[in-house]
């Protein structure tokens, strides 16, 4: 048994609050990696994009993006690998969806649909 006194703590409820609500690490972590994925600029582009589409195709992503069809691709491989998007074929065209209900929320908060969006 150790004697030595703990942590000096300032607001020891407000301490209690921060640890509960970390709560389980590998929450955390989870968010770590969701927000690596999302920080990269290009990424976070087509995320939007497929958010106010609700379904697009690479050649159509590559458009709005300005990204070349191979880039949108292979960007769309890491995302649909992280589970943020999903892909539905239709006939030849394939079009991608968002797959992550709190990816989608949370770009939602951060972009709204303005009012004209149909």
């Amino acid at each position: 048994m150790s004697t030595e006194p703990g942590p000096r703590l300032i607001d020891p409820d407000r301490v209690a609050a921060a640890v509960a609500g970390l709560g389980d690490r590998a929450v955390i972590d989870e968010w770590a990696r969701r927000f690596s994925v999302v920080a990269d600029p290009s990424r976070l582009a087509l995320l939007v994009s497929i958010h106010y589409a609700r379904e697009i195709s690479v050649t159509d992503l590559a458009a709005v993006t300005g990204m070349t069809d191979t880039a949108v691709s292979q960007a769309l491989r890491l995302l649909r690998a992280h589970g943020l998007v999903a892909a539905q074929r239709s006939g030849r065209v394939v079009r991608y969806r968002l797959a992550d209900e709190d990816v989608h929320e949370l770009i939602h908060r951060v972009r709204p649909h303005p009012a004209e969006t149909p």
